[in-house]
């Protein structure tokens, strides 16, 4: 069992900046693929990011390539998400999401954290 704890939501202007942060535990969370999701009301859990746990490569979807960077620290047992020049659109829950073989960009990870509200006003 892996248990994630996001942290780092929070209200913030368009054009700003936060930083998610999900604690793993449980588990050698370096043996994991790591990824953030978001859901907005009334729409489908939406893929973000995904890191491996190998060699930490990267992979992000169209919509925030350019502006988040996914990142992870093994020895904290920490993934991280830095968001930057946020836009109104990116308003969600973020979820964090691990498994042990590659999903990519399907909502069908093992395990899931309980999300962090995002919200970014115009």
């Amino acid at each position: 069992q892996v248990q994630l704890v996001e942290s780092g939501g929070g209200l913030v202007q368009a054009g700003g900046s936060l930083r998610l942060s999900c604690a793993a535990s449980g588990r050698t969370l370096s043996r994991y693929f790591m990824a953030w999701f978001r859901q907005a009301p009334g729409q489908e859990r939406e893929f973000v990011a995904v890191i491996s746990g190998s060699d930490a490569s990267t992979s992000y979807a169209d919509s925030v390539k350019g502006r988040f960077t996914i990142s992870r620290d093994n020895a904290k047992s920490t993934v991280y998400l830095q968001m930057n020049s946020l836009k109104y659109e990116d308003t969600a829950v973020y979820y964090c999401a691990a498994a042990l073989w590659w999903r990519g960009a399907r909502p069908t990870y093992d395990y899931w954290g309980q999300g962090t509200q995002v919200t970014v006003s115009s």
